[in-house]
Protein backbone atom coordinates (compact mmCIF):
# COMPACT_ATOMS: atom_id res chain seq x y z
CA UNK A 1 0.00 0.00 0.00
CA UNK A 2 1.09 3.73 -0.72
CA UNK A 3 0.89 4.47 2.99
CA UNK A 4 2.88 2.14 3.88
CA UNK A 5 5.84 3.15 1.88
CA UNK A 6 5.80 6.71 2.95
CA UNK A 7 9.46 7.84 5.00
CA UNK A 8 11.24 5.00 3.50
CA UNK A 9 13.99 5.73 5.67
CA UNK A 10 11.55 5.32 8.90
CA UNK A 11 9.93 1.43 7.16
CA UNK A 12 11.29 -1.63 7.86
CA UNK A 13 9.97 -5.06 6.62
CA UNK A 14 10.34 -8.10 9.30
CA UNK A 15 11.60 -11.19 7.72
CA UNK A 16 8.64 -13.85 8.14
CA UNK A 17 11.29 -16.07 9.71
CA UNK A 18 12.70 -13.45 12.28
CA UNK A 19 12.56 -14.88 15.90
CA UNK A 20 14.94 -12.63 18.66
CA UNK A 21 12.98 -14.23 21.11
CA UNK A 22 12.44 -17.38 22.56
CA UNK A 23 12.01 -20.37 20.24
CA UNK A 24 8.26 -19.82 19.89
CA UNK A 25 6.16 -20.35 16.91
CA UNK A 26 6.28 -17.17 14.69
CA UNK A 27 3.02 -17.54 12.94
CA UNK A 28 0.16 -20.07 14.08
CA UNK A 29 -3.77 -20.36 12.82
CA UNK A 30 -6.65 -19.45 14.31
CA UNK A 31 -9.98 -21.36 13.54
CA UNK A 32 -11.48 -20.74 10.25
CA UNK A 33 -14.28 -18.59 9.71
CA UNK A 34 -13.23 -17.44 13.37
CA UNK A 35 -12.73 -13.27 12.13
CA UNK A 36 -10.74 -12.35 14.92
CA UNK A 37 -9.78 -8.65 16.03
CA UNK A 38 -9.00 -8.36 19.71
CA UNK A 39 -5.60 -10.11 21.51
CA UNK A 40 -4.69 -10.16 25.00
CA UNK A 41 -1.55 -11.69 26.59
CA UNK A 42 -0.92 -11.47 30.53
CA UNK A 43 2.25 -12.44 32.67
CA UNK A 44 1.82 -16.19 31.04
CA UNK A 45 3.08 -17.42 27.63
CA UNK A 46 -0.49 -17.80 26.54
CA UNK A 47 -3.11 -15.25 24.34
CA UNK A 48 -6.55 -14.79 24.00
CA UNK A 49 -8.57 -13.79 20.49
CA UNK A 50 -11.73 -12.15 20.46
CA UNK A 51 -13.87 -13.56 17.46
CA UNK A 52 -16.06 -10.61 16.08
CA UNK A 53 -18.53 -13.49 14.93
CA UNK A 54 -20.28 -14.69 17.19
CA UNK A 55 -17.68 -13.63 20.25
CA UNK A 56 -15.99 -16.95 21.21
CA UNK A 57 -12.19 -16.48 22.72
CA UNK A 58 -9.89 -19.04 22.10
CA UNK A 59 -7.00 -19.75 23.88
CA UNK A 60 -3.31 -20.40 22.46
CA UNK A 61 -0.43 -21.63 24.09
CA UNK A 62 2.09 -19.03 22.89
CA UNK A 63 4.87 -21.74 22.94
CA UNK A 64 3.37 -24.53 20.91
CA UNK A 65 0.69 -22.60 18.50
CA UNK A 66 -1.83 -24.79 19.72
CA UNK A 67 -5.33 -23.68 20.82
CA UNK A 68 -8.85 -23.88 21.26
CA UNK A 69 -11.83 -22.02 22.10
CA UNK A 70 -12.59 -22.38 25.79
CA UNK A 71 -15.02 -19.65 26.62
CA UNK A 72 -18.24 -20.04 23.76
CA UNK A 73 -19.85 -16.31 22.74
CA UNK A 74 -22.74 -15.01 23.38
CA UNK A 75 -23.40 -14.20 19.48
CA UNK A 76 -22.63 -10.95 19.64
CA UNK A 77 -19.04 -9.70 18.59
CA UNK A 78 -15.87 -9.68 21.02
CA UNK A 79 -13.35 -7.28 19.91
CA UNK A 80 -10.74 -5.39 22.44
CA UNK A 81 -9.45 -7.43 24.98
CA UNK A 82 -7.19 -7.22 28.11
CA UNK A 83 -6.53 -9.54 31.09
CA UNK A 84 -5.55 -8.07 34.51
CA UNK A 85 -3.12 -10.09 37.15
CA UNK A 86 -6.89 -11.69 39.04
CA UNK A 87 -6.73 -13.48 35.40
CA UNK A 88 -9.97 -11.88 34.34
CA UNK A 89 -10.51 -10.69 30.72
CA UNK A 90 -12.26 -7.54 29.84
CA UNK A 91 -14.14 -7.80 26.71
CA UNK A 92 -15.42 -5.10 24.34
CA UNK A 93 -18.52 -5.80 23.00
CA UNK A 94 -18.62 -4.16 19.82
CA UNK A 95 -22.58 -3.44 18.27
CA UNK A 96 -23.97 -5.02 20.97
CA UNK A 97 -23.00 -1.81 23.29
CA UNK A 98 -21.75 -4.05 25.94
CA UNK A 99 -18.46 -5.53 28.03
CA UNK A 100 -18.15 -8.49 29.85
CA UNK A 101 -15.63 -9.75 32.28
CA UNK A 102 -14.70 -13.74 31.55
CA UNK A 103 -13.04 -16.23 34.17
CA UNK A 104 -9.13 -16.34 32.37
CA UNK A 105 -9.17 -20.16 33.64
CA UNK A 106 -12.47 -21.57 32.94
CA UNK A 107 -14.18 -19.70 30.10
CA UNK A 108 -17.07 -18.23 32.53
CA UNK A 109 -18.77 -14.85 32.58
CA UNK A 110 -18.36 -12.96 35.62
CA UNK A 111 -19.79 -10.08 34.97
CA UNK A 112 -21.80 -8.48 32.18
CA UNK A 113 -22.34 -4.70 31.80
CA UNK A 114 -24.50 -2.73 28.78
CA UNK A 115 -22.78 0.36 28.41
CA UNK A 116 -25.31 2.01 25.88
CA UNK A 117 -29.26 1.63 25.79
CA UNK A 118 -29.44 2.55 21.91
CA UNK A 119 -28.16 0.64 18.76
CA UNK A 120 -26.05 3.43 17.58
CA UNK A 121 -23.05 2.03 19.51
CA UNK A 122 -19.23 0.07 18.78
CA UNK A 123 -17.84 -0.74 21.82
CA UNK A 124 -14.28 -1.26 20.76
CA UNK A 125 -11.50 -1.55 22.81
CA UNK A 126 -10.66 -1.45 26.93
CA UNK A 127 -7.39 -0.63 28.77
CA UNK A 128 -6.58 -1.94 32.63
CA UNK A 129 -5.56 0.61 34.72
CA UNK A 130 -4.67 0.30 38.85
CA UNK A 131 -7.73 2.01 39.69
CA UNK A 132 -10.34 1.28 36.79
CA UNK A 133 -11.10 -0.74 33.46
CA UNK A 134 -11.97 1.71 30.82
CA UNK A 135 -13.68 1.06 27.13
CA UNK A 136 -13.75 3.18 24.13
CA UNK A 137 -16.99 3.33 21.93
CA UNK A 138 -16.31 4.30 17.97
CA UNK A 139 -19.77 6.23 17.53
CA UNK A 140 -19.64 8.32 21.12
CA UNK A 141 -17.57 10.76 22.69
CA UNK A 142 -17.77 9.12 25.82
CA UNK A 143 -15.46 6.58 27.37
CA UNK A 144 -16.82 3.76 29.79
CA UNK A 145 -15.13 3.19 33.00
CA UNK A 146 -15.79 0.21 35.09
CA UNK A 147 -13.93 1.64 38.73
CA UNK A 148 -12.24 -1.24 40.82
CA UNK A 149 -13.29 -1.75 44.38
CA UNK A 150 -11.09 -3.05 47.06
CA UNK A 151 -8.68 -6.28 46.06
CA UNK A 152 -9.85 -5.23 42.08
CA UNK A 153 -13.33 -6.46 42.96
CA UNK A 154 -16.12 -5.27 40.11
CA UNK A 155 -18.52 -2.55 40.41
CA UNK A 156 -22.33 -3.17 40.06
CA UNK A 157 -22.48 -0.32 37.22
CA UNK A 158 -20.23 1.52 34.56
CA UNK A 159 -20.17 5.00 34.37
CA UNK A 160 -20.04 6.62 31.58
CA UNK A 161 -17.31 9.90 31.03
CA UNK A 162 -18.39 12.27 28.20
CA UNK A 163 -15.20 13.23 26.34
CA UNK A 164 -14.97 17.35 26.32
CA UNK A 165 -12.08 19.19 24.53
CA UNK A 166 -10.15 18.49 21.45
CA UNK A 167 -11.96 15.54 20.72
CA UNK A 168 -14.62 15.97 18.10
CA UNK A 169 -17.00 13.09 16.98
CA UNK A 170 -17.09 12.40 13.17
CA UNK A 171 -19.54 10.69 10.82
CA UNK A 172 -18.44 6.96 10.52
CA UNK A 173 -17.88 3.99 12.54
CA UNK A 174 -14.53 4.17 13.42
CA UNK A 175 -14.00 7.10 16.09
CA UNK A 176 -12.61 6.34 19.00
CA UNK A 177 -10.45 2.90 18.82
CA UNK A 178 -7.47 1.95 20.71
CA UNK A 179 -6.62 2.99 24.42
CA UNK A 180 -3.99 2.61 26.27
CA UNK A 181 -2.62 4.01 29.43
CA UNK A 182 -0.20 7.23 29.25
CA UNK A 183 3.62 6.23 30.55
CA UNK A 184 3.37 8.40 34.06
CA UNK A 185 -0.18 6.49 35.01
CA UNK A 186 -1.87 9.72 35.04
CA UNK A 187 -3.84 9.67 31.93
CA UNK A 188 -5.49 7.61 29.17
CA UNK A 189 -4.38 7.63 25.03
CA UNK A 190 -7.08 7.16 22.76
CA UNK A 191 -6.94 6.93 18.63
CA UNK A 192 -9.05 7.74 16.41
CA UNK A 193 -9.49 6.26 13.79
CA UNK A 194 -11.01 8.39 10.92
CA UNK A 195 -8.93 11.40 12.01
CA UNK A 196 -5.45 9.82 12.61
CA UNK A 197 -5.36 11.73 15.52
CA UNK A 198 -4.51 11.03 19.00
CA UNK A 199 -5.80 12.20 21.99
CA UNK A 200 -4.95 12.74 25.63
CA UNK A 201 -7.96 12.18 28.58
CA UNK A 202 -8.02 13.34 31.53
CA UNK A 203 -9.59 10.12 33.32
CA UNK A 204 -11.43 12.61 36.00
CA UNK A 205 -12.90 15.04 34.27
CA UNK A 206 -12.87 12.96 30.67
CA UNK A 207 -10.85 16.68 29.42
CA UNK A 208 -9.25 15.87 25.76
CA UNK A 209 -5.98 17.17 24.29
CA UNK A 210 -4.56 15.97 20.68
CA UNK A 211 -0.84 14.44 21.54
CA UNK A 212 1.66 16.21 19.52
CA UNK A 213 2.92 13.72 17.32
CA UNK A 214 5.19 16.12 15.27
CA UNK A 215 3.22 15.98 12.29
CA UNK A 216 2.37 12.26 12.51
CA UNK A 217 -0.99 11.01 11.44
CA UNK A 218 -1.67 7.82 12.43
CA UNK A 219 -3.98 6.63 9.80
CA UNK A 220 -6.16 3.67 10.41
CA UNK A 221 -5.07 3.90 14.16
CA UNK A 222 -6.43 0.45 16.04
CA UNK A 223 -4.58 -1.00 18.46
CA UNK A 224 -2.63 0.51 21.05
CA UNK A 225 0.27 -0.62 23.39
CA UNK A 226 2.36 1.21 25.66
CA UNK A 227 4.97 0.12 27.46
CA UNK A 228 7.42 1.95 29.09
CA UNK A 229 7.46 5.72 26.94
CA UNK A 230 7.23 2.95 23.79
CA UNK A 231 3.96 3.77 22.42
CA UNK A 232 3.12 0.55 19.47
CA UNK A 233 -0.06 1.94 17.35
CA UNK A 234 -1.27 -0.07 15.19
CA UNK A 235 -2.53 1.31 11.31
CA UNK A 236 -4.88 -1.79 10.56
CA UNK A 237 -5.10 -1.36 6.77
CA UNK A 238 -1.45 -0.29 6.30
CA UNK A 239 -0.21 -3.08 7.24
CA UNK A 240 1.64 -1.20 9.55
CA UNK A 241 2.94 -0.89 13.38
CA UNK A 242 4.45 2.31 14.23
CA UNK A 243 6.69 2.62 17.09
CA UNK A 244 6.91 6.41 19.13
CA UNK A 245 8.42 7.38 22.02
CA UNK A 246 6.35 9.30 24.55
CA UNK A 247 7.11 11.64 27.21
CA UNK A 248 6.02 10.39 30.57
CA UNK A 249 3.05 12.43 30.49
CA UNK A 250 1.69 11.43 27.10
CA UNK A 251 1.51 14.88 26.11
CA UNK A 252 4.02 14.62 23.08
CA UNK A 253 5.45 11.60 21.07
CA UNK A 254 7.94 11.39 18.77
CA UNK A 255 8.46 8.75 15.49
CA UNK A 256 10.73 6.10 16.46
CA UNK A 257 10.23 3.66 13.14
CA UNK A 258 7.14 2.26 11.66
CA UNK A 259 7.27 -1.83 10.83
CA UNK A 260 5.72 -4.15 8.21
CA UNK A 261 5.77 -7.71 7.14
CA UNK A 262 4.68 -9.66 4.47
CA UNK A 263 2.48 -11.79 6.57
CA UNK A 264 0.34 -8.82 7.82
CA UNK A 265 -3.24 -9.25 6.32
CA UNK A 266 -5.01 -6.20 8.38
CA UNK A 267 -3.41 -6.65 11.48
CA UNK A 268 -6.16 -5.01 14.40
CA UNK A 269 -4.30 -4.81 17.96
CA UNK A 270 -1.25 -5.90 19.63
CA UNK A 271 -0.03 -7.52 22.50
CA UNK A 272 3.67 -8.72 23.67
CA UNK A 273 5.34 -11.51 25.69
CA UNK A 274 9.14 -10.97 26.22
CA UNK A 275 10.94 -9.82 23.32
CA UNK A 276 7.83 -10.20 20.83
CA UNK A 277 4.68 -8.15 19.20
CA UNK A 278 2.28 -10.47 18.51
CA UNK A 279 -0.83 -9.31 16.02
CA UNK A 280 -3.81 -11.23 14.64
CA UNK A 281 -4.71 -10.55 10.88
CA UNK A 282 -8.04 -9.10 10.94
CA UNK A 283 -8.16 -9.71 7.19
CA UNK A 284 -11.04 -6.76 7.01
CA UNK A 285 -10.37 -6.82 3.01
CA UNK A 286 -11.12 -10.33 2.33
CA UNK A 287 -14.71 -11.63 1.95
CA UNK A 288 -15.50 -13.90 5.09
CA UNK A 289 -17.20 -17.26 4.99
CA UNK A 290 -17.11 -20.32 7.31
CA UNK A 291 -13.74 -21.79 5.68
CA UNK A 292 -11.80 -18.20 5.46
CA UNK A 293 -8.82 -18.94 6.83
CA UNK A 294 -7.26 -16.98 9.93
CA UNK A 295 -4.36 -16.46 11.76
CA UNK A 296 -1.67 -14.56 14.19
CA UNK A 297 1.77 -13.62 13.98
CA UNK A 298 4.77 -12.17 16.23
CA UNK A 299 7.36 -9.76 15.03
CA UNK A 300 10.94 -9.02 17.09
CA UNK A 301 10.04 -5.28 18.82
CA UNK A 302 11.93 -3.05 16.81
Amino acid sequence: MAAVVLGLSLVSAVPATADHGRAFPTEFALPNGFLPEGIAIGREPTAYFGSRGDGSIYRVDLRTGTGSVFSQGPGTSSVGLKIDSRKRLFVAGGGAGNGRVVDARSGAILKSYQFSPDADTFVNDVVVTDKAVWFTDSRKSVLYKLALGRGGSLPAEAITVPLTGAFVLTPGVNNANGIAETPDGRALLVVQSNTGKLFRVDPRSGATEEVDLGGEVLTNGDGLLVEGRTLYVVQNRLNTVAEFSLNRGGTSGTLVTKVTDPRFDVPTTVASFGKKLYLPNARFTTPPTPETTYNAVSIPKP
